[in-house]
């Protein structure tokens, strides 16, 4: 089975858990979270195996020396929603909070899904620039820690929707689907958690990628459209946690500012490559 048909059984596994965890919120049915559960867990593995595939497949082309597959935009996407689903597994590890699952899962869903439909899945051989392991390691932090900002906005819309049910602001149990969401300030504590994990991750992205950047380009900041917009990602989070730690920054304040960040995230992966001229243009 090739990787592009192991992504495609990914893709399904992932709408599959998604709509299960919607239904999770709607019936509160146990059996509909651990199905749930099951299918995110063997959709991560099945994508482990993809990407394993992919690789091995680098090695198959002309000329091929064989690479990690995180070189262009659709190889790119799908390591993202790796990452997603990734870092949801350890936090359901930790707190086992499935109504999570139905506002992290859809990112990789419709990450996976953009990939399969509108991307170019062929496998070239490495430009230049990126035949260097810097590649590798600027992608895997950069990318770990776009997924936990990832998961930190989907805990921090579940608090928006939740205070806003509460109608005098408290912890007090509501109805509805929101009532099988946790406590607000355990969702409170999710995002803090969570940017907690992604900024260092950010933090050594960017220092990976002075380093391949002069490794390639012979400088370490060249304000190449991608590297002015990390930096302005890295003080978006970088305000959120001194707000916090040193005026207590917590709640709607807290969520509001996770949601920008990781709106800026997107753009700053996204938005600059498809945008914004630069010497990021190959990641398009």
């Amino acid at each position: 089975m090739s990787s592009g048909q192991l992504f495609n059984l990914v893709t399904i596994g992932y709408f599959a858990a998604m709509v299960l965890f919607i239904t999770f919120l709607a019936t509160r049915s146990a059996v509909v979270a651990k199905l749930a559960t099951v299918l995110t867990y063997a959709g991560f593995i099945a994508h482990t195996a993809a990407i394993g595939t992919r690789w091995y497949e680098t090695y198959q082309i002309p000329g091929g020396a064989g690479y990690a597959p995180l070189s262009n935009l659709y190889e790119s996407v799908v390591f993202f929603a790796w990452t997603i689903v990734l870092i949801y597994i350890l936090i359901d590890l930790k707190y086992n909070q499935k109504a999570v699952g139905a506002f992290v899962i859809p990112f990789a869903f419709l990450g996976m899904t953009w990939a399969q439909l509108r991307l170019d899945d062929a496998i070239a051989p490495l430009v230049p620039a990126l035949q260097s392991n810097w590649l590798t390691y600027h992608v895997i932090t950069c990318f770990l820690g776009y997924a936990a900002f990832a998961v930190a906005c989907g805990v921090s819309i579940m608090y928006l929707i939740k205070v806003g049910k509460e109608k005098d602001g408290s912890n007090a149990p509501v109805g509805g689907l929101v009532g099988i969401f946790p406590s607000a300030k355990i969702l409170d504590d999710l995002n803090y958690k969570a940017i907690m994990i992604g900024f260092p991750l950010l933090s050594l992205g960017i220092i990976t990628g002075a380093a391949w950047a002069n490794y390639a380009w012979g400088t370490y900041w060249s304000w190449d459209p991608k590297e002015t917009w990390s930096l302005i990602v890295w003080f978006i989070y970088a305000a959120f946690l001194h707000a916090r730690i040193t005026r207590g920054w917590a709640g709607r304040k807290a969520a509001i500012l996770s949601i920008i960040g990781f709106i800026a995230t997107i753009f700053c992966y996204l938005g600059v490559n498809l945008l914004l001229a630069g010497l990021h243009s190959y990641g398009s």
